[in-house]
């Protein structure tokens, strides 16, 4: 029996997050059924990250065991027919027996995607928060910095006691925060992006991350909030929640010489 890791896209715009729930489209169970119509064997399913409503990735990394032939790109091949076509599989490769996707995970990147102009953008509905008011990206790139290092992030985490458990534990070590944009569509607006890397992330924690700094921007926090939000652990000091829809986990980081070679 092999154990196969796949690694996807998707948008999660209509999807309520990773993890099968009842009575909600996920995209888990999208996956599922798609390895099912593949081997015709309905297999458990582990991912990386529990993704909320509305959240993108460029990289997911989720696993399965199976007795079928198919590997690699055949078999990436095989569930994309599978697949709607907000969901893509873009790599299969064999793993050891005790991988883990999520626990042997070095590190997770995300950034979350600001459309920055006077008129929204189609092309970004659902996939970027529209702001009209230009923001002060160099000054919210100062403040960024203030998340690096090995802080206590219990400020932020949404108080959600359904998603407390396994995160009594909230220090986390945040190697890389930076906020940056580029002019996009021959000049009609900008794309703002809070990129933040880590050895993990609680629950909403880069939403409020990101919240935080569009607080500071529009004068409803200081510039300074952030060191002393911290090292106070309480959730009110910090800025608002983000929506869902701009943000993507864009990179799982995973130790050298895990994988086997790609067939």
């Amino acid at each position: 029996m092999a154990h196969l890791l796949l690694t996807l896209r998707y948008d999660g715009t209509r999807y309520h997050g990773w993890q099968v729930q009842q009575n909600a489209l996920t995209v888990q169970q999208v996956v599922q059924d798609a390895i099912e119509g593949v081997t015709g064997v309905r297999s458990p399913l582990t991912g990386c990250s529990r993704t909320d409503a509305g959240v993108h990735a460029e990289m997911y990394g989720c696993a399965f065991h199976t007795e079928s032939p198919l590997r690699g790109r055949k078999m990436a091949a095989a569930l994309n027919a599978h697949l709607p076509r907000d969901i893509a599989v873009y790599d299969c490769r064999e793993v050891p027996d005790a991988f883990h996707p999520r626990y042997d995970a070095v590190s997770k990147r995300y950034v979350y995607r600001i459309w920055n102009a006077p008129d929204r953008h189609p092309f970004w509905e659902g996939r970027a928060l529209h702001l009209r008011g230009a923001l002060e990206v160099e000054r919210m790139n100062r403040a960024a910095s203030d998340f690096i290092g090995t802080h206590d992030f219990a400020a932020c985490r949404a108080a959600d006691p359904a998603r407390k458990g396994g995160e009594d534990d909230t220090v986390r070590t945040v190697s890389h925060a930076s906020v940056t944009a580029g002019d996009y569509d021959g000049g009609c607006g900008r794309l703002v992006e809070f990129t933040v890397q880590a050895d993990g992330f609680l629950y909403n924690m880069v939403r409020i991350m990101t919240g935080t700094l569009l607080d500071m921007a529009a004068g409803r926090l200081p510039w300074d909030a952030i060191p002393a939000g911290l090292a106070g652990g309480k959730r009110a000091a910090m800025g608002a929640t983000a929506p869902a829809k701009g943000l993507y986990l864009q990179r799982v980081c995973y130790p050298a010489g895990v994988f086997t070679e790609k067939r």
